[in-house]
């Protein structure tokens, strides 16, 4: 009889097993396996952002690369929040790459949902139209980006407000920037997930 048909735990891998062990640990050690960790699914939400977004008319590689440095940053604090419920079905690595394939479709869905693709050859016959839709999308871009801005400046908090700034407009990396607040990278990605969070809520009416 199986582990799972006896009701067992399944014993883990000697990998899991480290890597749940570096994980619950404190300081160095752990903020190395975080940095690990969030490399592997950066590049399986790359993977699946390329894969879901293939037939997309001439995406930004740019705008692709941020959607999916945000499911991996998504992913790594739902992963650092349920390393309990981790039961070694699995690989530990196995297990962490599926919350980046979950997280990676509501990201498309939010970047690329209220967004008009590249004009395709059929748009091309009927200019008049074309000229009212860009037009039209061109003032919700600009409506759309007040409102990003007013919620950046009143619903964040100074530190929140900073770390989304340093870590997706300025570009600076999570290692330096949590040199510059005397804090970790781990405790950086939950801010900016959560001030993500803040922005989705704070505009979604609009939309």
């Amino acid at each position: 009889m199986s582990a799972l048909a006896a009701g067992t735990t399944p014993t883990l891998d000697p990998a899991s097993q480290a890597w749940l062990k570096q994980l619950r640990r404190e300081g160095p050690v752990r903020e190395a396996a975080i940095g690990r960790l969030h490399a592997l699914l950066l590049t399986e939400a790359r993977h699946e952002v390329r894969r879901r977004t293939a037939g997309l008319a001439h995406p930004s590689g740019r705008d692709l690369d941020d959607l999916a440095t945000q499911a991996a940053d998504d992913a790594l604090v739902a992963i650092l929040a349920k390393l309990d419920q981790f039961r070694g079905d699995a690989l530990f690595t196995t297990w962490a790459r599926r919350f980046a394939t979950v997280e990676v479709p509501g990201e498309i869905r939010r970047r690329l949902g209220h967004t008009r693709e590249a004009p395709t050859d059929a748009d091309c016959g009927r200019p008049e139209h074309a000229a009212a839709d860009d037009l039209e999308e061109r003032i919700e871009v600009r409506e759309f980006a007040r409102s990003v801005g007013r919620v950046i400046a009143s619903d964040l908090t100074p530190h929140q407000r900073q770390v989304l700034l340093s870590l997706t407009i300025e570009e600076t990396s999570a290692k330096a920037l949590a040199a510059q607040l005397h804090s970790t990278p781990g405790a950086l990605y939950k801010t900016l997930h959560d001030a993500r969070r803040k922005l989705r809520e704070g505009v979604a009416p609009l939309r």
